[in-house]
């Protein structure tokens, strides 16, 4: 019972520590106002794609889900987002996760990082897109103001590969050696 507990506790605290990267990511930013909407440069992707590379589809989408909520609900200008902003970041961290138990080769963690950050600009883009309909913007207004978005994406997924999967490499040998060790994803 109590190693049971201990492993709980240790799922938690990963959570919880990721979820306060990815939060604290999101802080590391550059706000571009594109007229209609605000969008960003920002780290935060970067730290949900590392939570999905190291601890696996479900802690590592849990982590990226909570901190990326936290941060709009303290912001005004993404407080309503932030339901949303769970469900695709959630799929962000998933699908690198998910990815990434197929292998540890960095040809696939690369992969993993790259289809997890598409996955998230394609729900990003469509929730932009049918966000501005509902506003009543025409649909050629909307896919204007998507597209523009496009750019900071593109730029923000690029950001976040580079960085989190040399991060990845360099901090799973290293927490393999700690407690953590069993909870890193793919961990024989």
């Amino acid at each position: 019972m109590k190693n049971k507990n201990h492993e709980i506790l240790m799922h938690i605290v990963t959570v919880g520590l990721m979820s306060a990267l990815v939060y604290v990511g999101n802080f590391m930013q550059i706000k571009i106002p594109n007229g209609t909407l605000v969008t960003r440069i920002h780290l935060g992707n970067s730290m949900c794609l590392l939570a999905g590379l190291l601890f696996g589809h479900i802690r590592g989408g849990l982590s990226s889900g909570i901190g990326a909520a936290l941060y709009d609900l303290f912001d005004p200008v993404y407080i309503t987002s932030a339901p949303y902003t769970f469900f695709s970041k959630f799929m962000m961290g998933f699908t690198a996760g998910i990815l990434r138990r197929k292998g540890n080769a960095k040809a696939n963690v690369i992969l993993a990082a790259v289809l997890g950050q598409a996955v998230y600009i394609i729900l990003y883009l469509g929730k932009t897109f049918v966000s501005q309909l509902l506003l009543g913007e025409p649909v050629a207004v909307a896919a204007k103001l998507a597209s523009v978005n496009l750019l900071t994406s593109s730029i923000n997924a690029v950001l976040a590969v580079l960085i989190a999967v040399p991060l990845y490499f360099a901090l799973e040998k290293a927490l393999r050696k700690t407690s953590f060790g069993s909870l890193i994803a793919g961990n024989a």
